[in-house]
């Protein structure tokens, strides 16, 4: 197999790996300003999507464009999501230069769409028999739907492993499928990190929060509307903790209703969104739910839009009030600002913030010990590392315990 890096090699964001110029594995987008897309758009015979988060498949739509109409692969969760964020790309950016699709090529994802549980192999680009792959997706850990893809072209398994975790959330299990494969797409995200177990970061976020409430404060809790909203309403469910959630994060959550077979206790999260108080915006709502005791779940993560721009400044000057974030800060978002320096620039105000500000590692993406975890069965198998900060730093690492490993280059060609 012939695999060339169109994104997501050395740098976190706009994943896509084209698979001997006829399979897409990924289609994202780079979050920056202004957003950064894969470095050429291919025209491929099919597509497969690993997850949906905005790196992973924000720019599929684009690959829609003209007469192409390659088939797009992947789990039901991740064709809604796909759905929500090309919608909410398009109320941002539709129309400008910054967006490479409009609401046609949206709408056309439900002409060549094709939805797949787990471990369940399906042909592509006519299957081996015709000179094609078989596919199989195996569950990820990372986010509802998220996917391992495994592609075997009859001579060669390729196993694209996306995004992933190792370890149980309240949503999801860890992913435990480990199938044979000749050579392995790995990320890098926490390669240098290691998380707090889980129950430790999750006791911390409620002693902070009984403590912010019983003093008569308010915590805004920031999340990804993807994953992480849905975790921390079923955090404040399992403590009985008063909360609202707001943005985005509240279609995901009903959504997920509908889908009982992709996440880990569908009881559990139809009791936490019971739980939690949905919050639409209008008549000053925000405004006012703001000074009540109680946890704001609420987009975006990293504070660069949404409902939180309204939160945020609303708790700001009271020191009895907490802003805790709950996922990682990319470099150069006030997100990241606000943790280093107490200040962050919000509606293009830089705002000093008086209330409390914690960080809290609610991650989804396997740390430097899941990560070797994850490989240690592939150490016969090639690894290319890739998503991460410093993908050349983990691939040399592996190298020195035992891996065939490297790190290719944005654009590079490598046959496996």
């Amino acid at each position: 197999m012939e695999l060339e890096f169109l994104g997501g090699a050395r740098e976190v964001g706009r994943s896509a790996v084209l698979v001997d110029d006829r399979l897409l594995l990924d289609f994202g987008t780079l979050a920056a300003e202004p957003p950064q897309y894969p470095v050429r758009t291919p025209e491929p015979e099919a597509v497969v999507v690993s997850h949906g988060h905005l790196d992973h498949v924000g720019s599929v739509p684009a690959l829609l464009s003209g007469r192409r109409r390659p088939a797009i692969h992947w789990t039901p969760p991740t064709g809604e999501l796909a759905r929500t964020l090309a919608r909410d790309t398009l109320k941002l950016r539709g129309n400008s230069p910054t967006c490479p699709f409009t609401a046609e090529h949206v709408r056309r994802l439900g002409e060549v769409e094709h939805r797949h549980g787990y471990r369940e192999p399906f042909p592509v680009c006519g299957g081996i028999a015709d000179g094609g792959y078989e596919v199989t997706l195996y569950d990820a850990g990372h986010i509802p739907g998220s996917a391992h893809v495994l592609v075997d072209d009859g001579e060669t398994r390729l196993l694209y492993a996306g995004d992933f975790h190792t370890d149980d959330q309240r949503l999801l299990a860890g992913t435990t499928a480990r199938p044979n494969a000749d050579a392995v797409v790995c990320e890098s995200t926490y390669a240098d990190v290691d998380h707090e177990p889980r129950a430790t970061v999750e006791d911390r976020f409620v002693d902070r929060v009984e403590t912010t409430l019983w003093e008569g404060g308010t915590v805004v809790a920031p999340a990804f509307a993807i994953g992480r909203t849905q975790e921390l309403l079923l955090v404040c469910a399992a403590h009985d903790l008063p909360c609202y959630v707001d943005g985005m994060g509240t279609d995901v959550a009903r959504m997920l209703k509908n889908h009982p077979d992709f996440v880990r206790d569908p009881d559990a999260l139809r009791r936490a969104i019971a739980h939690a108080r949905f919050v639409d915006g209008r008549d000053g709502q925000r405004e006012r739910i703001a000074e009540q005791p109680a946890v704001i779940v609420t987009t975006s993560g990293m504070l660069s839009g949404g409902p939180a721009m309204t939160y945020v400044p609303a708790v700001r000057a009271n020191p009895v009030n907490a802003v805790t974030m709950t996922g990682y800060q990319v470099e150069g978002t006030p997100g990241r600002s606000l943790l280093e320096s107490g200040s962050a620039e919000i509606d293009g105000r830089v705002m000093q913030v008086s209330a409390g500000v914690e960080a809290y590692d609610f991650s989804a993406h396997a740390d430097r010990g899941g990560l070797r975890k994850f490989l240690d069965p592939y150490r016969g198998a090639e690894v290319l590392v890739v998503h991460g900060d410093d993908a050349p730093g983990f691939a040399e690492r592996l190298s020195t315990d035992g891996h065939d490993a490297s790190a290719p280059e944005l654009g590079a060609t490598v046959t496996v």
